[in-house]
């Protein structure tokens, strides 16, 4: 797995209800979207640049999804991740906004119903949070468990989700 985002990372910062998010890109590609204090944050970032007007679209679809406006994004990703996490990372693309599953219920969609462990670990490493919704991952009893961003974090996404889960796409 690639957990240091080396060559030309350039970033910027935007205030988000949930903290100050810090967006990575290369070559025009979104690679990170970090929370502040995440638990897995990205290596290799002091060979990063800040550059405020390299992200196109990110930082008003990411506007749009806080405001309610937007349900699924449509950015060019770069997934850096050994091939479990990037078919864990790929099916997370495919939960529908506002909606939950469970880390088995993830392991089965990704080949491996007894992998719900690995699964989580994967999901707990997506570089890309709230645009690869990981956030919408739940334990198989419906509680809230698991995310590197805080739980207080994961209630606030899946909150917004369900409030604003009636716009059209």
């Amino acid at each position: 797995m690639t957990t240091s985002l080396q060559g030309h990372v350039t970033t910027t910062t935007m205030d988000s209800p949930i903290g100050v998010l810090t967006l990575a890109a290369r070559d025009g590609l979104l690679v990170g979207v970090h929370m502040e204090a995440q638990r897995h944050p990205p290596t290799g970032t002091e060979h990063w640049h800040r550059d405020d007007v390299a992200f196109g679209e990110v930082i008003p679809q990411l506007r749009a999804y806080f405001a309610g406006e937007l349900r699924e994004f449509d950015l060019p990703l770069e997934l850096n991740g050994t091939p479990f996490q990037c078919r864990v990372w790929s099916a997370l693309r495919e939960i529908p906004y506002g909606s939950t599953i469970s880390y088995g219920e993830l392991a089965r969609r990704v080949g491996n119903e007894r992998a719900s462990r690995a699964v989580g670990l994967a999901n707990g490493r997506n570089p890309v949070s709230i645009v690869v919704p990981c956030h919408r991952v739940i334990g198989a009893d419906g509680s809230l468990t698991g995310y590197g961003g805080g739980l207080d974090r994961k209630s606030w996404l899946l909150a917004h989700e369900l409030e604003h889960g009636k716009i059209p796409s």
